[in-house]
């Protein structure tokens, strides 16, 4: 049975007990008390002006069947653990690697997919006073540190990610709103670096490095004005997505440089960002307390999601639980193969679930249909699921079948559980962005890489540079999707049918690509495609809002088996699928703490 009453709705004792479980129409999610994973004490942190705690996956796939490994950072330490999921118990005494750093804190981390064997990883590690760290905690090496005499940027690193596709590429953020482009093969010399314009768009600059001999870093992106809290790749790897502390999502083409599209918080600044799995969405969270969701093709909000009683800190859509279902297949303009795949997304099917997503809008039968599943959480400890569905996606079309699992919540009205029918005075607005490209025909510009095969060999056949072959001859096209990056962030969904949208028709020349070059002033945004107001947009209500942790969370990333969270008291919890308890499910009905059930 579907639980659609919030947690706000309970009140009293009830709204400060920790969910242990709870239940979506795909059944029953329990949390694996024995799978949690801390520090070795299992003391909780005192998260007071500390950073936010991060957790990230890799699968080394090692012959034992059990390959896949996790790094989280709390305070000054760093942890890289096997990671045993559903199947067994964490075994906290036994890290495979731990460092406890001096004067500054790691906020964030990154592990390479592309070339992570049982022998060896390639994990980049960002901190607090501005320096990236490459290490390899298999190894226990430390090879490289970039940015290490600060002369680069002095700001906290806020984001790092391997450029999909690449070996030796990534892309760091900082607190200053710039972002860099780094080579591992790549000295960052002894000076500060020099550099040269390249382009100019509004809001944006990016610059070369300019010196003799090849060194880091090979760009300088300068985004909007104030911190970059947040950026993503696109599954294919082409775009790259910025969540900026401005209150704008800015969606850049990343090979050429141009900015494609941009968003407004309904106010505040936007915290995270994520992709749907088949880009055609992206979802943001931020401080206004929603998740907005944007559509990559048309360059528009098509929906927010309210929820959270405070700022949302992370989004991630589910790709496991995100379906598509066949319709006629007379209809349908694929390869037989294509029927023959589940409805739900695994990692063996994901590819070609993903191209079957890109062919739902190849006719004007609508021969399939589909369902996004995203979630958020939040600093009210609180987390969120979504689904994003077809009334919301297509709402100028007729509804192929009735949609009885999804929450209705009139536009209109206020938010449950605020007091005030004034949108604004309540923070209700988070946005989410999911790069998308809705309609009835995928663009030109957007190649179905998506379902390319997972292989070296279409990475290599791929290669060409961020700007020009003089400044970064190794960058590739990007033709990957890694796991990690599901960690981005949680989508919303609006499930309201008849409503009026004006803006639906609106063409695709209508796109916002420019904002304003002076200061933006939030009153001349709002109202705007940029940033509609809360009437113009269909209100997603989540299929759930639980309150799982007594901390701020901090991580949401959603796993074959399961669902993963953490908070900032350290402790990083394993939340089993329905059906996929395991062994340790007797285990946990008899030890679970705290854990009420729902």
């Amino acid at each position: 049975m579907l639980i659609s009453k919030m947690a706000a709705e309970g009140g009293g004792k009830e709204m400060n007990e920790i969910k242990s479980q709870f239940t979506t129409r795909e059944g029953v999610y329990k949390l694996l008390t024995h799978s949690e994973y801390s520090r070795p004490n299992r003391v909780p942190f005192n998260s007071q002006g500390s950073n936010p705690v991060k957790v990230s996956f890799v699968n080394v796939n090692d012959q034992s069947g059990n390959g896949d490994r996790v790094c989280f950072n709390v305070g000054r330490e760093l942890y890289f653990y096997i990671y045993k999921g559903v199947r067994k118990a964490a075994d906290l005494s036994k890290p495979i690697d731990k460092r406890i750093y001096k004067g500054t804190q790691p906020t964030c981390h990154d592990f390479n997919h592309l070339t992570a064997t049982a022998e060896s990883v390639s994990l980049l590690v960002g901190f607090s006073a501005g320096q990236v760290q490459l290490i390899d905690p298999i190894k226990k090496e430390t090879s490289k540190l970039f940015n290490e005499e600060r002369l680069i940027d002095k700001s906290r690193v806020t984001c790092v990610k391997w450029v999909p596709g690449s070996e030796s590429l990534f892309l760091v953020a900082h607190s200053s709103g710039n972002m860099y482009l780094y080579n591992v093969e790549h000295t960052c010399g002894t000076t500060a670096p020099h550099y040269q314009l390249l382009k100019q768009g509004e809001n944006y600059t990016v610059h070369t490095c300019k010196s003799k001999s090849t060194r880091n870093p090979l760009l300088k992106w300068t985004v909007g004005e104030g911190a970059l809290n947040e950026f993503a790749f696109s599954p294919d790897g082409k775009f790259l997505a910025c969540a900026s502390q401005d209150g704008f999502l800015r969606v850049f083409n990343f090979d050429s440089v141009e900015l494609h599209g941009t968003m407004k918080s309904y106010f505040g600044g936007l915290l995270c960002v994520c992709w749907s799995p088949d880009g055609k969405y992206i979802v943001t969270g931020g401080e206004d307390d929603l998740v907005t969701v944007w559509s990559f093709l048309d360059c528009r909000v098509i929906a927010r999601g309210h929820g959270h009683k405070s700022w949302v800190s992370v989004v991630a859509f589910d790709p496991y639980t995100t379906s598509v279902e066949e319709g006629d297949p007379m209809e349908f303009s694929g390869s037989d193969e294509d029927f023959q795949d589940q409805i739900h997304f695994g990692r063996d099917r994901a590819n070609s679930t993903q191209s079957r997503l890109s062919k739902r809008n190849s006719t004007d039968s609508r021969p399939v249909s589909v369902t996004y599943r995203f979630g958020s959480v939040g600093q009210d400890t609180q987390l969120c699921l979504w689904d994003l569905t077809e009334d919301i996606l297509f709402p100028h079309l007729p509804l192929s079948r009735t949609r009885t699992h999804t929450n209705v919540m009139n536009a209109t009205s206020p938010p449950a559980g605020s007091g005030s029918t004034n949108p604004g005075s309540n923070g209700n607005n988070s946005i989410s962005s999911s790069g998308s490209t809705p309609g009835n025909s995928l663009p030109p510009q957007l190649p179905r890489s998506n379902s390319l095969p997972h292989s070296a060999g279409a990475n290599a056949n791929s290669k060409s540079s961020v700007v020009d072959s003089a400044i970064a001859s190794g960058v590739s096209k990007f033709a990957t999707l890694s796991l990690h990056d599901r960690k981005e962030r949680h989508h919303e969904k609006d499930h309201k049918r008849n409503h009026s949208m004006g803006h639906i028709t609106s063409k695709s020349s209508d796109k916002l690509n420019l904002v304003t070059k002076t200061k933006t002033d939030p009153a001349k945004t709002l109202g705007t495609p940029l940033c509609p107001r809360m009437e113009d947009v269909p209100l997603l209500e989540p299929l759930i809002c639980k309150k799982i942790a007594h901390e701020r969370l901090a991580v949401l990333i959603f796993l074959e088996d399961c669902i993963v969270t953490a908070c900032q008291e350290g402790f990083i919890c394993t939340w089993a699928r329905p059906g996929k308890v395991g062994l340790l499910s007797s285990q946990n009905q008899a030890n679970s703490p705290s854990g009420t059930v729902v």
